[in-house]
């Protein structure tokens, strides 16, 4: 059930109790981190939670804002043995914490930055020192209840308020075994998880944090994002290695030219990767590359290996259908909403995505269905044409952009922003010519340095808007393309 940030969840009746494992690891001596270059064990991971957990703020919410994924996850699994709730919002604006304070008036913020300032009451995670003095526990897992509410992950709330979505621990279990399983991971398995995204970020939650966690995986604590970090982290933990990375951040990796030692498995989410930079990227680092899709609201449901088919696979336990109630009368169009049903979709969610079922079990994605757009009677979508732009040699990032329709009633025109040091104007305009109906030519089409992309690599709405409002008014000064 999707909520306003400003009303709580309403509790579904009690179901018949299942208990779950707060992690996969079951000898103490099973290495299920590393940190500052060395292993952590998990009878210390687990001392470190029974440390912390009288520590907790007194009230049910949490706003975890430690960024070492190390501590993150300390502070999330103390928070759900003591019977406490995980708030993961995608920023920390003082708009969004007003917010999460109409949300859950009790929220606290436990955080590792000694310069955190956030408008919340605040706990420091305890040093290293406090940790390590702490009482020894015997080794044993505590087990969760598979219904108890163990987070809300917020949207970014581009489009208006955020929406807080309540993950209960079975279906967050469920959803991370799967993705285990989609990529022939054995749990148990010694594998070392390096990831590029934040652990408050959905992907980085699911995939670098609870992924091994409840598989028996190790992780890297490091938050890795220019290049020789990210070499850096996957020199410093044994193989087989798996590095969990956006787009951009793949770019960046080749761009680079970096040496990176062997990885068994890279997994890329956030946004679409092309087939050229995705056969790149296995040819450079001699690796399979597959992708993750999946939304705030459902988590992940799909992937797919790009360099083999543009086809999604739906995760086994799913179902998608044209309709909330599965009606096969209905004739599949793709303009008609999907929802997405069964395992751990709890209840049936919309996707706003244009996806077209092709066979049981798979699906394309054409776009979000806000990014449709219609010019001269002609249709397309910003993502088949940032595709388009993307894919230009000597791109190095890019973006096309929809104006809001100006009142006075005078036409708005496609425009674009493209990363192209090394190309010119008319050289960018001659390609997409090659790709692209005439309708769809951007004007303008401006160069800068750099997007405003954030942590996790996506280009937010709100700073696009920012980023041409700004190039607009001084077009006649930076030479943009008409």
């Amino acid at each position: 059930m999707d909520v306003s940030i400003a009303s709580p969840d309403v509790v579904r009746p009690a179901q018949l109790k299942q208990c779950l494992p707060l992690f996969g690891h079951i000898a103490a001596d099973q290495i299920i981190a590393w940190r500052n270059d060395e292993a952590v064990n998990a009878a210390t991971f687990l001392r470190d939670i029974h440390a912390l957990i009288p520590l907790l703020p007194s009230g049910t919410h949490i706003l975890n804002d430690c960024r070492d994924r190390y501590r993150f996850s300390v502070v999330l699994c103390a928070a759900m043995v003591a019977g406490k709730i995980n708030l993961l919002p995608s920023t920390r604006t003082a708009e969004t914490i007003r917010q999460l304070q109409l949300f859950a008036p009790d929220v606290a913020c436990i955080t590792d930055q000694a310069d955190c300032t956030i408008a919340l009451p605040q706990t420091r995670f305890p040093s290293d020192r406090v940790l390590h003095h702490a009482a020894a526990h015997p080794f044993v897992v505590p087990k969760i209840d598979a219904n108890q509410i163990v987070a809300y992950v917020f949207t970014s709330g581009s489009t208006g308020l955020p929406l807080g979505h309540r993950k209960t621990w079975g279906s967050l279990v469920s959803n991370v075994q799967t993705e285990a399983q989609q990529f022939g991971l054995v749990p148990g398995t010694r594998y070392q998880v390096v990831g590029t995204v934040p652990a408050q970020h959905m992907f980085g939650f699911e995939s670098t944090v609870l992924m091994p966690l409840v598989n028996g995986f190790a992780f890297s604590s490091a938050r890795s994002f220019y290049p020789a970090d990210i070499c850096h982290s996957l020199t410093q933990v044994p193989a087989p290695r798996i590095l969990v990375t956006t787009p951009i951040h793949l770019r960046s990796l080749l761009g680079a030219r970096l040496a990176l030692p062997q990885m068994e498995l890279i997994v890329s989410a956030t946004a679409p990767l092309s087939p050229q930079l995705a056969s790149e990227v296995e040819q450079t680092f001699a690796a399979p590359l597959h992708e993750i899709y999946g939304s705030t609201e459902t988590g992940q449901i799909a992937s797919r290996r790009p360099t083999a088919s543009p086809e999604w696979t739906l995760f086994p336990t799913l179902q998608m259908q044209p309709t909330r109630t599965g009606n096969d009368a209905v004739k599949q169009d793709s303009d008609r909403r999907m929802w997405i049903s069964g395992g751990h979709v709890e209840p049936p969610m919309p996707m706003n995505d244009v996806l077209e079922i092709t066979s049981k079990g798979r699906f394309l994605l054409h776009g979000r269905i806000s990014d449709l757009i219609n010019i001269a009677g002609k249709r397309s979508s910003l993502a088949y044409l940032n595709h388009h732009l993307n894919a230009i040699a000597g791109v190095q990032d890019g973006a096309f952009y929809m104006p809001p329709e100006k009142s006075n009633g005078e036409v708005t025109r496609l425009q674009a922003v493209v990363v192209a040091p090394d190309l010119s104007y008319a050289e960018i305009i001659a390609a997409l010519r090659e790709k692209i109906d005439p309708a769809f030519m951007p004007r303008p089409l401006y160069k800068i340095a750099q997007l405003p992309r954030n942590a996790t690599g996506k280009l937010p709405q709100s700073a696009l808007d920012d980023l041409m409002r700004t190039l607009s008014v001084s077009a006649n000064d930076n030479g943009a393309a008409s």
